[in-house]
């Protein structure tokens, strides 16, 4: 996941590929199943969002490189996201207000935080100048993994869309995943490359949630 500087356009093209792929489904979903139309098009916009996101991110604003592993972890991730949520509403509780009301809330709070705090970095990480140094500007100097919290939030909205209880799974399942395996993966990334510039950073920043964590 880190560190890697090369070009690689197979491994991007996979995950573009399996999220076409997916789309593809949810929308055969979508459009064949009973439940008011308000959910199938706010599902149907949260989905087309998160792809132009998702994909903006991997190939115009923050590109890197990505492993093939990382890659087929990804498009694998991807379908909770592009598949759950749609399965999930269709055999939810119908149209909760507010249930429907709050998920449009965190999804757009969270996608806004994530987008946000990444567009804020990148005029530091593309100055030359700025090479081997840590950036803790932006939303970053409230929380490390910042990004990481907006991710959980949005993922939350699209749970609290489908009005179905079991989807509170997927935001958790997501929460666990970065504080155990993620976050600590990239806590020692960065501390092995930043040195006492990251530790100073972990010893005065929170590690996901500002003023909590």
């Amino acid at each position: 996941m880190y560190g890697i500087n090369r070009t690689t356009t197979g491994a991007k093209l996979l995950i573009l590929a399996a999220q076409f792929c997916y789309l593809v489904v949810s929308g055969y979903w979508l459009t064949n199943a009973v439940q008011p139309s308000l959910l199938t098009w706010t599902m149907a916009g949260c989905l087309a969002i998160i792809f132009l996101r998702l994909n903006a991110m991997m190939f115009v604003w923050l590109p890197r490189g990505i492993g093939w592993s990382e890659a087929l972890g990804n498009s694998l991730a991807f379908a909770l996201y592009y598949l759950g949520f749609p399965w999930l509403l269709i055999h939810g509780s119908g149209f909760v207000l507010w249930s429907y009301l709050l998920g449009l809330f965190f999804f757009v709070g969270g996608s806004a935080l994530n987008t946000t705090a990444e567009l804020l970095r990148k005029p530091f990480k593309n100055d030359p100048r700025n090479a081997g140094k840590l950036y803790r500007g932006g939303l970053f100097k409230y929380a490390i993994h910042i990004n990481y919290l907006g991710d959980v939030l949005w993922v939350l909205g699209c749970a609290l869309v489908t009005g179905n209880p079991y989807a509170l799974l997927v935001p958790l399942l997501l929460l666990a995943l970065f504080v155990f395996s993620y976050i600590p993966t990239a806590d020692r990334y960065l501390a092995q490359k930043y040195g006492t510039a990251f530790t100073d950073y972990q010893r005065e920043t929170k590690e996901l949630i500002p003023f909590i964590w």
